[in-house]
């Protein structure tokens, strides 16, 4: 059995479930809304959140109402997020496909990602439980405050691998965090075993952005993005941060500034991606990713084994080997 089958097994019959409440979510009477939602459902990806909302449930109890209502809140609450980023990003493609924003125009974008973000706050107010409730809430304040950290960073002269985890934990592996933790909480668990899914949830999605920081530096036509991307947007990752703090080269870090300040051309941009590869950069990225890995799975080594801790084990994987 392959990854995704083995991720997908415990769950197949919840998930078909989530589908039909999801597209149920999003109909609408408005001829230009619905253009875009089609447009966005186009590619929905793999559905690598609200699986692990199920999955999550699933490990502690019987998935309810209450836990395909959480999916799909934070499902919409994350495309919407995506929406909004390609506009502030002034980005014209997503995972290979036009943006929203290039599409129609900036304005469509916007009103779009603002009719996901209530469509998310009517399903969460569906799941009747406070507490996930305050998860969304909370979750929708994060990722904005992140984006907010990362665009004040660009500004900071400093090179500094601390910030960066904290703009990644805001940015992304609160997501993680919050579909895990909401859907233990559907099926009625103990704030510990709430904490411990959190936990789970939260180094899950700090291996998912090392790993789609790691790819920035390599050509590939399938991850959807042109390498260098990120630098592109002013944004010093991982790998050569790194590089940077651990040679201390003054040219390479007068280059990372015009990076910063959106001046590099793009043979700085590609001299900084081959710096990052000559000085252990995306090893050390590789690593940090497998130790965040090994501590999830040592969470998941107390639980008993079952279907379903094989299923988040080969998520874990799939995150970690994923190759867009």
């Amino acid at each position: 059995m392959d990854n995704s089958s083995l991720i997908k097994a415990p769950i197949s019959v919840e998930l078909e479930n989530f589908k039909k409440l999801f597209d149920s979510s999003l109909s609408s009477s408005n001829l230009l809304l619905n253009s875009v939602i089609a447009h966005i459902r186009q590619k929905n990806g793999k559905m690598m959140r609200p699986i692990l909302v199920l999955l999550a449930a699933k490990l502690y109890g019987e998935i309810c109402p209450a836990t395909l209502h959480a999916a799909v809140a934070l499902e919409l609450l994350h495309n919407a997020s995506l929406v909004h980023d390609d506009v502030v990003d002034e980005s014209t493609e997503r995972r290979g496909q036009l943006s929203v924003n290039a599409i129609f125009n900036n304005k469509v974008a916007v009103l779009s990602g603002d009719y996901l973000l209530a469509s998310s706050l009517v399903q969460v107010g569906l799941t009747r439980n406070h507490a996930i409730i305050d998860i969304v809430s909370s979750l929708g304040q994060d990722l904005a405050e992140g984006e907010l950290l990362q665009l004040s960073n660009v500004s900071n002269l400093q090179f500094s691998e601390d910030i960066y985890f904290n703009v990644i934990r805001k940015k992304t592996a609160v997501l993680f965090a919050a579909c895990t933790k909401a859907g233990a909480l559907s099926v009625g668990t103990d704030d510990e075993k709430a904490e411990f899914a959190r936990l789970f949830g939260e180094y899950i999605g700090l291996c998912f952005q090392i790993k789609d920081d790691i790819f920035d530096y390599f050509e590939s036509t399938e991850i959807g993005k042109p390498t260098g991307n990120d630098m592109m947007e002013g944004k010093l990752t991982l790998p050569v941060l790194y590089a940077l703090n651990s040679t201390k080269d003054k040219a390479a870090q007068e280059i990372a500034i015009k990076v910063k300040n959106g001046e590099a051309t793009a043979d700085e941009r590609a001299f900084l991606i081959e710096f990052a590869h000559l000085n252990g950069g995306i090893e050390h990225a590789s690593q940090t990713m497998y130790d965040y890995r090994e501590k999830a799975l040592a969470l998941l080594s107390s639980m008993p084994d079952t279907d379903v801790r094989k299923a988040l084990a080969a998520y874990l994987d799939y995150v970690v080997e994923r190759e867009k």
